[in-house]
């Protein structure tokens, strides 16, 4: 350590008035979690922004390499510029392990019994209800990734389990794939915290798709769905849940017709082509992102950022550039008509094959509307 960085003991004990908190990560990364306090301006835009030398100003970045480099240019240029060591990382882990035990859990619970109740856990059963994802005697992995929506999942399920209204079994099951040791130690607190008993396994597909140049990050999700399929049926599961929301089934539509040429959704329940018996299931469909963020901000939850520890893997910038820009145009769409939102959702529930050129059936098979039986 050098006498230009700050530890996050160090910080915890300095006043609020004394520095500046800068957090010089990209606008995603930031919007995931940050610390209470700081002020957002990304790495690219610091040589733009000017620093008073009278102020004190700390820096910091994922792990605190970019943040210990503004620094030392800052302090070039006059500026009393420190870096905080380990970065967000590291304050993350303080964070979370100051508040392990069983209260934070019953706090969190409660919530999700009142405050939240209308708007998380109602949609919640709701889907589970209107789509037929859970019946009596499943075994469901509850698929943990480590972000805020799938450890959101989780507390619904048990939250769903304590009602009770007929038998079924939950295995809580984490796929580490490679995380760096950050990550994995954040995903393991976080649990514990929040009382969910995780079944962790490893496989090594970071690892097997890091040299892969074209579409690695497709090729790490099917790799990654299949071990979890696989592991599930291990532990004797018929079915595995994962997180995705209201507004991944939107993104996806728009994203298909963008970028794909097709029209299609995420599903809410797909049985397995690869793994008899197995289906996936997506018991938050109806639930909205901004009300899963709402919760985490209330109790002051902190999730990893990218699970990828190749943080600088180029085509998951690309893939999230795209998703982002379609979060942007559904953003602007939404000023126009407030019903946007419902119109794109409902938008795959009311095709007309009347009134398409073609479509694919369940087989592939392509069908025209010139056909003789169209």
């Amino acid at each position: 350590m050098n006498e230009f960085e700050i530890t996050t003991e160090e910080l915890y004990k300095m006043n609020a008035d004394e520095y500046t908190l800068v957090d010089v990560r990209d606008q995603s990364a930031y919007a995931l979690g940050h610390i209470p306090g700081a002020v957002h301006i990304p790495a690219e835009k610091i040589a733009e922004r000017d620093f008073p030398k009278n102020g004190k100003f700390v820096f910091c970045c994922r792990t605190g390499a970019v943040s210990e480099e503004i620094a030392g240019s800052l302090r070039e240029r006059g500026c009393r510029a420190y870096s905080l060591r380990g970065g967000y990382v590291s304050w993350l882990k303080r964070h979370i392990g100051e508040r392990t035990g069983s209260e934070t859990a019953e706090k969190i619970e409660g919530g999700l019994r009142t405050k939240f109740a209308k708007r998380l856990f109602k949609p919640f059963a709701k889907a589970i209800v209107e789509y037929g994802l859970v019946k009596p005697n499943d075994k469901i992995a509850v698929c943990i990734s480590g972000g805020k929506d799938s450890t959101l999942m989780a507390k619904l399920f048990q939250e769903l389990k304590r009602h009770n209204k007929f038998p079924f079994e939950l295995v809580f099951l984490v796929m580490d794939p490679g995380y760096s040791p950050e990550n994995r130690e954040i995903i393991e607190r976080n649990a514990e915290m929040l009382g969910i008993p995780i079944t962790v396994f490893e496989t090594d597909i970071f690892e097997n798709v890091f040299g892969i140049e074209k579409s690695p990050c497709y090729i790490c999700a099917r790799m990654r769905r299949g071990h979890l399929y696989a592991k599930a049926k291990e532990l004797g599961c018929n079915k595995i849940a994962l997180g995705h929301h209201y507004d991944d089934v939107i993104e996806t539509i728009l994203m298909g017709m963008l970028y794909g040429g097709q029209v299609q959704t995420m599903m809410p329940r797909l049985r397995s082509t690869n793994f008899e018996g197995m289906e996936l299931i997506r018991p938050m469909y109806l639930v909205r992102e901004k009300d899963i963020i709402a919760w985490r901000n209330e109790n002051e939850l902190q999730f990893i950022q990218c699970a990828c520890k190749f943080t600088a893997c180029t085509s998951c910038g690309n893939t999230g550039s795209k998703r982002q820009k379609v979060k942007e145009l559904i953003k602007e769409l939404k000023r126009e008509d407030p019903q946007i939102e419902q119109n794109i959702f409902k938008s795959v529930e009311n095709v007309s094959l009347a009134t398409v050129i073609a479509y694919k059936d369940k087989n592939g098979v392509r069908h025209r509307f010139d056909e003789e039986n169209f």
